[in-house]
């Protein structure tokens, strides 16, 4: 079993935006790397290899025709719960909404909670004066990525393992 999400992931030119933002030294935080920067549509947790095609059938069943869409990052970092420090990006709730419907009945959802779009920048111990810094950069969402993390502890690795195009 994997951990698996639907996602989407920025273009070169916005993760520049992202590299740009401050990361100072924090002790107890892990910044993220520019594979982690990704903004995750439906997460679905651990799911059994099996699922991987039916999952992506089901996706792209949902959004056949679907049309490219404007993700937008900003306007400022923020964080969440004091463990995380993130960008907001929106433009993707309709993607999200989509996608969650398409899939629930392969992964059922175990813990409902609202769509949130974000870009995680940090996780650990993060002071309330990391946040703040302004974002501002746009993009425009060609396609829906299912993604495999398979990171191990201070190696970050996330894989695509489908993709679903939108009609553009």
């Amino acid at each position: 079993m994997v951990r698996l999400a639907f996602a989407v992931r920025p273009p070169e030119a916005v993760r520049e935006v992202v590299a740009a933002l401050p990361r100072p030294a924090l002790p107890g935080a892990t910044w993220s790397v520019p594979e982690q920067w990704i903004v995750k549509l439906r997460p679905l947790g651990h799911v059994a290899g099996s699922l991987r095609v039916p999952l992506l059938e089901a996706a792209a069943a949902a959004l056949d025709g679907a049309p490219a869409t404007r993700a937008r990052l900003g306007p400022a970092t923020h964080r969440l719960a004091g463990q995380w420090l993130s960008v907001p990006v929106s433009g993707l709730d309709e993607l999200a909404a989509d996608v969650f419907a398409a899939t629930t009945p392969l992964v059922p959802v175990t813990h409902p909670q609202p769509f949130r779009g974000e870009l995680v920048l940090a996780r650990g111990r993060l002071p309330r004066h990391v946040a703040g810094a302004a974002v501002d950069a746009s993009w425009l969402v060609t396609e829906v990525l299912l993604v495999a993390d398979q990171s191990a502890p201070c190696t970050p690795r996330l894989r695509d393992v489908g993709v679903v195009p939108l009609a553009e």
